[in-house]
């Protein structure tokens, strides 16, 4: 038996180490750190050269042959791209993350942001019994979203625990009856009204006081009013880590505030490139158009605050960042106008190049297309044996199968080379034994139809041919099953009907 070197036997520290590895979001901070350069300006060009700050910066990496990156020295093949960022004037809502900042804002207090279950209350054990995360925030969010009052969790008082110690030093040695003195705990919570929450229109967020409160919101007396990004931010940011681990979050991988957007990743060029048609004109990537508005819905915002505009005026402008940064996100958005291009197409957004049929995952990862298949409906023929198949004359003449030219069949061969594509049964290409195919619908010369012994001649599939069949939903061995070949007019694969027994 081999000996395993030790060296590459990985220590246990090592393999904690890599247990600890999870998944988390981007903080601000490692946004920036990540980050090669800020995008300033909307503009990607200046006299044919990447323009610095721009959208196409070359310190993220280039799509074009003249260029190299200024980050790795790379060309378009060997550099893989670097993120930049957009610094925003204002915190957004991350559209993918609506619903768990729904659930955090109903597990928290809207005035100090202390947790509403207090560890002194008899379901906070039940509730931190639960190791999963995603389960904990549910069972969580059950018990908070009945409360009406910020209780908060309870601080002990320095000068009253001393007293409290006192007295129980008495009542052990007899000459204390326990009923004076001040309490040992004082609760934490502000004890203020809480308020309702709605989510509507994707990233809007509502908030309605009780009647009976006297809370004023935002400078304002009225008990209902949309809650803005950054007040959600500034709750989340007040926080506490011992709060975010009881919710089930890591403060070191995922921090509620985080989930808040105040600085925004730029994807490299070549996760959008752009599109040349001729040497003067190119079309710029779906999300080079949209990031270009948000870079100027960013500036005119800084504008309009550096001049001092209106609150009206700046609410506006924020809530155009907003739709411009959700719907980079998805711009399929229930309750929202879709962004469309100068020529009227809707912009493909990040989670429409992700989910679907045509998307990364089932489009380009989990699928891919096959030769020698075909496909179209079924339908029932009574006059077929339950060993064959009924195949389409065009599907027949399209499909393939390369069989070896020998003494035996080299007649017959011929026969179907000089049929060609267009004749059932014919033939549609000669692969001779160099490897040379020829392809005969741009057959030139009739030297080329020559055949010999060790050639192979790809035939259009003809009646007794073996082929593998499979019927939808492929639940049992039956539903793929082996039949033979025969060729029939009109575009339905006939199948007998004792076949689809069950």
């Amino acid at each position: 038996m081999a000996q395993v070197d030790p060296q590459f036997e990985p220590s246990t520290a090592e393999l904690r180490k890599v247990e600890r590895v999870r998944f988390g979001i981007f903080s601000p901070d490692e946004i920036k750190a990540m980050s090669v350069c800020e995008v300033l300006t909307p503009f990607t060009y200046d006299n044919a050269i990447p323009k610095d700050g721009g959208l196409l910066d070359l310190r993220m990496g280039t799509m074009e042959r003249d260029h190299r990156c200024k980050t790795c020295n790379g060309d378009m093949k060997s550099c893989p791209g670097h993120f930049g960022h957009i610094e925003l004037v204002k915190p957004c809502l991350h559209i993918g993350l609506m619903p768990i900042i729904g659930k955090i804002l109903k597990c928290v207090c809207f005035h100090c942001s202390s947790l509403l279950l207090s560890s002194d209350n008899p379901k906070w054990a039940a509730v931190m019994r639960i190791k999963k995360p995603a389960k904990r925030l549910h069972a969580m969010l059950k018990v908070c979203q009945t409360m009406k009052k910020c209780n908060g969790g309870f601080t002990i008082d320095p000068a009253a625990s001393v007293e409290e110690a006192e007295r129980e030093r008495l009542m052990a040695d007899g000459m204390g009856d326990g009923t004076d003195g001040p309490q040992k705990r004082q609760s934490s919570g502000c004890g203020n009204l809480l308020p309702k929450y709605k989510i509507q229109a994707g990233f809007e967020v509502l908030i309605e006081f009780p009647a009976e409160t006297d809370a004023m919101l935002e400078g304002t007396a009225d008990r209902k009013k949309p809650l803005s990004a950054t007040r959600i931010h500034e709750i989340f940011k007040r926080i506490s880590d011992d709060d975010v681990r009881a919710l089930g979050f890591d403060p070191q991988y995922a921090r509620p505030d985080w989930f808040v957007l105040t600085v925004l990743a730029v994807p490299p060029p070549p996760v959008r490139p752009s599109v040349m048609f001729n040497s003067s004109a190119r079309s710029s990537d779906d999300l080079t158009y949209k990031l270009a508005d948000i870079v100027k819905a960013n500036q005119a915002l800084k504008t309009q605050e550096l001049q001092g505009a209106a609150e009206h005026i700046l609410l506006d402008y924020t809530r155009l960042l907003q739709w411009h940064v959700a719907t980079l996100m998805d711009n399929e958005i229930s309750g929202q106008p879709q962004s469309f291009q100068r020529s009227g197409k809707p912009i493909k957004s990040i989670r429409q190049r992700i989910v679907g049929k045509g998307g990364r995952v089932r489009g380009n990862l989990m699928g891919k297309r096959v030769d020698f298949s075909a496909r179209s409906v079924i339908t029932p023929d009574p006059n077929l044996g339950i060993d064959q198949l009924g195949v389409p004359r065009t599907i027949a003449m399209n499909m393939t199968y390369p069989e070896l030219v020998t003494r035996f069949n080299l007649a017959r061969m011929k026969e179907l080379v000089k049929n060609g594509p267009n004749v059932h049964p014919g033939a549609k290409t000669i692969i001779r034994d160099d490897g040379r195919v020829i392809d005969l619908r741009y057959i030139k010369k009739t030297s080329d139809l020559h055949l010999a012994v060790g050639y192979k001649v790809e035939r259009h599939i003809v009646d007794g041919d073996p082929v593998i069949f499979n019927r939808q939903p492929s639940l049992h061995k039956m539903s793929m099953m082996g039949h033979k070949v025969r060729v029939l007019p009109w575009s339905t694969f006939r199948l007998n009907l004792s076949c689809t027994v069950r």
